[in-house]
């Protein structure tokens, strides 16, 4: 009796690591467009913060992958959210704390910048414009250190500048 409760014991034990070892083997590979994190300030109370893929050039060139005059996710997979803790302005527009999708729509000599209270979406393929919060337009400029991933970072004095390529726009957040 001892002997088959030991071996029944035993069985289950050997089943069940059978089956941790098949579910550890389920694990997808990295993202190829790995999400990222940018926040102002970056130590201490935060006052934005950014949720974002970041897509890679891979040979292609940046129209074609951000066409001028099309609305543009702002990265890659999921849409882009950016949180305000506190009520901002962005470029000359008030904004409510809150979370928001960031969009785009790329041009020849600027980009406009969008905040869309449609939030949980997936890119821009649901984009309702009624759902704006707030426009800016903002000039790019260029630099030339080349990004190969698309890149968010703020300065020092709370401004968005996003990266790719060796195009550069920065956001006036204040």
């Amino acid at each position: 009796m001892k002997n088959s409760k030991l071996l029944t014991s035993l069985g289950f034990a050997f089943i069940m690591l059978m089956t941790l070892q098949v579910n550890a083997q389920k694990f997808s590979g990295l993202d190829k467009s790995p999400m990222d994190l940018a926040s102002f300030p970056n130590k201490g109370a935060k006052v934005v913060k950014v949720y974002y893929s970041r897509p890679q050039l891979k040979g292609r060139s940046l129209t074609e992958l951000t066409p001028n005059g099309k609305i543009w996710r702002t990265g890659a997979n999921e849409a882009t959210e950016i949180t305000f803790f506190k009520d901002v302005t962005v470029g000359d527009k008030p904004v409510k704390a809150g979370t928001y999708v960031l969009s785009t729509i790329p041009g020849e000599k600027e980009w406009t910048i969008i905040l869309n209270s449609d939030t949980n979406t997936w890119g821009t393929y649901s984009y309702n414009e009624s759902k704006d919060v707030a426009r800016v337009n903002v000039p790019i400029s260029s630099d030339k250190e080349s990004l190969e991933a698309f890149s968010i970072a703020f300065d020092d004095d709370g401004t968005m500048y996003m990266g790719w390529d060796t195009l550069r726009v920065a956001v006036p957040i204040k």
